[in-house]
């Protein structure tokens, strides 16, 4: 008579010894739930089916069974022919989406990958590695030591994609500053930090990124140092430090809380309803203390490190906080900017020669002004193109107006003028003779 051959797992092979003791009054009921760790009503019922099947009543009695969620064999031949007729191409989540779309075939998407990878319509990707390896960096020890600051897009509110520009203090992980804005450009970071300054003063260092509105990233920037962008022009003005990140993960702690607030303060936003730039700026001022109250670590040390402007700083700021560009002066005293001419008057608070080299500055106010030597020039904006003019007669434009007057020929000042030419005359004369 041949024997039935009964496959059991480790586990089963030791439940089996322990029933069996238990079968032949070796233990109780007790001390087997003790060893298979189960209620002691669970070893009666497996005593019980033991006894009536014999060693299989150890096994589970749904192995080997077909499982009630089987998917039958017809969609499964019609959706290979689908996947290879139809999705060629196709990767198994887009894939899975159509079918139930198109075809009305509801699979999941690891069950579609299955079938394309059994199939060859799809090939098994293993999971990248990185080759840098990332060490964690331990947090500054003081408050307004370090500054993280992104710029992050997203669907924040409405259906439009807005900006939400972030500082994220290095030593105690508080949000610093938040503001929404229409995009990351130069106007909109100088107004970020002009009302960050206003609340909490100077920080010693920002860490960014090296978006182009902070850093010239083209490679003759390395050896040029005048290629600077007007935020790195500001830092060595306002006296703090750039620090630019060489990876995501560099300023990860920004990164991180970017990803929170696209999760968090998103659904808040919903909640109050908020559709609108100006609110949504105004939500983020009773937000930001309840989120950092919940959020933020405590720092190694208490200092804060903020340096505080003083008063002259602060009247120095809009001009530092303007965007500044470099033009010269041309021969009919005009200067050409961003399509405008605006022509130097006559008298100025200090001389302008041509040629001479100035400042534009654009401050965020709308308002222009034109810098030479730290004096600010007169000037009236043109509503056309000047003619060329060929001769110039002003050298040069001062502090008064050059006069016209010319002295009569018996003035004083003419008479040694008048009296050396007569006597080279005469001399000339006598000479003839």
């Amino acid at each position: 008579m041949k024997q039935e051959l009964i496959s059991m797992t480790e586990k089963e092979l030791t439940r089996h010894g322990i029933i069996k003791n238990l079968i032949a009054g070796k233990i109780n009921g007790k001390d087997a739930s003790k060893q298979i760790q189960v209620s002691v009503r669970q070893i009666r019922r497996i005593k019980a089916k033991v006894k009536k099947k014999g060693d299989k009543g150890i096994i589970h009695g749904n192995r080997g069974r077909e499982s009630n969620r089987k998917i039958d064999n017809k969609t499964i031949t019609k959706t290979i022919k689908l996947l290879k007729e139809k999705y060629h191409g196709f990767r198994p989540t887009l894939a899975t989406e159509k079918l139930l779309e198109l075809d009305r075939i509801e699979l999941s998407n690891e069950k579609v990958r299955q079938i394309m990878v059994e199939n060859k319509l799809w090939k098994v990707r293993p999971r990248k590695q990185s080759k840098k390896k990332y060490f964690w960096r331990a947090r500054k020890d003081n408050f307004g030591e370090m500054q993280q600051f992104d710029g992050s897009y997203h669907n924040w509110f409405g259906k439009e994609e807005s900006c939400l520009l972030l500082s994220v203090d290095d030593a105690t992980g508080k949000i610093t500053h938040a503001k929404f804005d229409y995009n990351e450009s130069i106007t909109a970071v100088f107004k970020f930090w002009l009302e960050y300054f206003d609340k909490n003063g100077l920080p010693l260092s920002i860490y960014l990124d090296k978006f182009s509105t902070y850093k010239v990233n083209h490679p003759n920037a390395t050896d040029n140092k005048d290629m600077i962008t007007q935020f790195q022009r500001v830092s060595n003005q306002a006296g703090f430090k750039l620090i630019f990140a060489n990876s995501p993960q560099a300023k990860g702690r920004v990164e991180r809380m970017n990803q929170t607030l696209q999760d968090r303060l998103v659904k808040e936003l919903r909640l109050a309803d908020i559709t609108t730039i100006e609110k949504a700026n105004e939500f983020l001022e009773k937000y930001i203390p309840k989120f950092n109250a919940k959020f933020a670590v405590v720092p190694q040390k208490q200092a804060n490190l903020h340096k505080e402007i003083s008063v002259t700083m602060k009247q120095k700021l809009p001009q530092i906080f303007s965007i500044q560009n470099q033009r010269i002066v041309m021969n009919d005293y005009t200067i050409r900017f961003e399509n405008q001419y605006f022509q130097l008057d006559r008298e100025q608070p200090t001389t302008v020669y041509k040629k001479d080299a100035v400042i534009i500055e654009n401050h965020l106010d709308g308002n222009i002004q034109i810098n030479l030597k730290e004096h600010y020039l007169n000037y009236t904006v043109l509503p056309e193109r000047p003619k060329k003019e060929i001769d110039i007669k002003l050298l040069a434009l001062t502090k008064k107006q050059q006069s016209d007057w010319k002295p009569p020929m018996d003035h004083p000042w003419r008479k040694p003028f008048l009296f050396r030419k007569t006597k080279d005359l005469k001399q000339e004369i006598e000479y003839v003779k």
